[in-house]
């Protein structure tokens, strides 16, 4: 009799992870304080624990482990905004830069979820609002065309921050795409998704370059990232420095796998 589970929550926690997608760094106050438009928009994703994600690979893997800790291994019951500031507090207690708070809100909310940061609220640390997908439709679709493929974790001594280009015009840009984002996905439009992947990518490439241009990486991140942006509607970085690349198509990519993106 074979005894063995598939769950390998039972070795990691259930906690789960969570993606990110279009409109990433607006939650940062020092992007933010420069939009125009005042409130700029990304997009979470909450996913199952079906594996162990690289780390420093843009999957908040940090944060993670600090939830896994702090609520023994499942996320608990109760107020979600309580939950994303005792997490939040948890991990930049001390910390002169702390970490985003979309890490924290895509563990604790599931399904889709937009965050609206505005630095006339609560100085941009935490979003305005939150608009929360969980239609199991909408995951379905979006499981489906979303593919993951492992790139290279950030290299030792890999600084994202050293040149900086903070123009209110690749702001407000960057803030817009994460709400065309969104969009996209409720109204399971594969173009626009691929559309606001691509342009969250040459947002980065404006105002932070060595998100995508850094010359310790061992792979040709801008090269890598091209390829498939030519050949499919869209493509983007987990994070800054690699990590995973997530391209949108409704073909198969060779390489790809698909998440399981939980909804309740």
């Amino acid at each position: 009799m074979n005894n063995t589970t598939e769950d390998i929550s039972e070795l990691l926690g259930a906690i789960p992870y969570r993606i990110a997608l279009a409109g990433g760094w607006i939650d940062q106050p020092f992007i933010s304080r420069h939009n125009p438009d005042g409130v700029g928009s990304m997009v979470v994703v909450q996913v199952a624990t079906q594996f162990r994600w690289m780390d420093r690979a843009g999957l908040c893997t940090s944060t993670r482990n600090i939830a896994v800790r702090l609520w023994n291994g499942r996320v608990p019951a109760g107020d979600r905004g309580r939950l994303v500031r005792d997490l939040y507090e948890a991990e930049n207690a001390g910390r002169s830069a702390p970490s985003g708070s979309q890490d924290m809100i895509g563990l604790v909310h599931p399904g889709v979820s937009r965050l609206d940061y505005d630095i006339a609220h609560e100085g941009g640390v935490f979003p305005r609002h939150i608009e929360s997908n969980t239609d199991p439709e909408v995951a379905r679709w979006l499981e489906q065309v979303l593919h993951v493929l492992p790139v290279a974790p950030r290299p030792e001594g890999y600084d994202p921050l050293r040149r900086q280009n903070l123009d209110p015009a690749w702001i407000a840009r960057l803030g817009r795409s994460g709400r065309a984002c969104f969009e996209a996905i409720v109204a399971r439009d594969l173009q626009g998704l691929g559309a606001s992947m691509n342009e969250c990518m040459a947002c980065w490439r404006a105002i932070l370059p060595d998100t995508v241009e850094q010359p310790a990486e061992p792979v040709d991140l801008v090269a890598l990232l091209e390829w498939y942006q030519r050949r499919y509607p869209g493509a983007m970085y987990s994070g800054c420095g690699g990590g995973y690349l997530y391209v949108a198509s409704e073909r198969p990519v060779p390489g790809g796998f698909h998440v399981r993106i939980k909804t309740e």
